[in-house]
């Protein structure tokens, strides 16, 4: 007898394209910089010092040792719960200069000079890049969105990103205006108290600050092209 003929039931689509990867949200960039934990890891190190300087008599070595080994301990966290170490590892080496600088003139104060260096440093470099016109942000969206420089020949991206780095220009300049006299005049509680308050939540607002200036200045599609591109590659995806 010959067996019923029955029709292959279709279940769904059955070709399948290339896996492309999930849209990322304003919230998914925010993450894939590290969240308020990697603010968390740069900064602690810089309080546990101040704190450990006033509580201990002002024993500066001893002070050194604890803040060297908190950042030390958060990289060892970080590492086993298999977490980016990129802030980590920026904010432990940045500890560990200032500690040598500091245990070299055997002044507590000097356990800022790097990070003024750093910020004179930084500040100048931004700057110019922004003169020649050549905004550093826009460099790296270049090269994140592999676009080169055609972002140049864009007067709003160029305007854009040229008023996103001048945001960090900011950041670096007031933080030597308020920190640099309170060196000078051997505030060292003041000054301790600047580097956290211009730490963290400055910083935190610089990016806010930057990224609603970028947000703003992109039409919606080339927003979402470059967010995508830098969350992706921060995660550490291929897109």
């Amino acid at each position: 007898m010959a067996e019923p003929h029955t029709e292959p039931t279709v279940t769904g689509p059955t070709e399948e394209g290339p896996q492309k990867p999930a849209k990322s949200t304003d919230k998914d960039f925010f993450h894939a910089l590290g969240g308020w934990g990697a603010l968390l890891d740069i900064g602690l190190p810089w309080i546990a010092f101040l704190v450990a300087y006033a509580v201990t008599d002002h024993k500066l070595q001893l002070s050194l040792i604890i803040a060297v080994g908190l950042a030390a301990v958060l990289a060892v966290v970080r590492l086993l719960r298999r977490q980016p170490l990129r802030n980590v590892f920026g904010g432990f080496i940045g500890v560990l200069i200032s500690a040598w600088v500091a245990n070299r003139t055997g002044n507590a104060k000097d356990f800022y000079v790097p990070g003024l260096l750093t910020n004179l440093g930084y500040g100048l470099l931004y700057l110019i890049t922004v003169l020649i016109r050549w905004p550093l942000f826009g460099v790296l969206y270049g090269v994140i969105t592999q676009t080169g420089t055609a972002w140049r020949r864009d007067p709003v991206l160029l305007r854009g990103f040229s008023r996103a780095t001048l945001v960090f220009v900011g950041l670096f300049a007031i933080r030597l205006i308020v920190q640099v006299p309170l060196y000078f005049t051997g505030s060292l509680n003041a000054l301790g108290i600047a580097k956290i308050g211009l730490g963290l939540p400055f910083y935190a607002l610089a990016i806010w600050l930057a990224y609603a200036v970028l947000r703003g200045s992109m039409p919606a599609e080339k927003w979402d092209e470059a967010r995508d591109s830098i969350t992706h590659l921060l995660r550490g995806n291929k897109k």
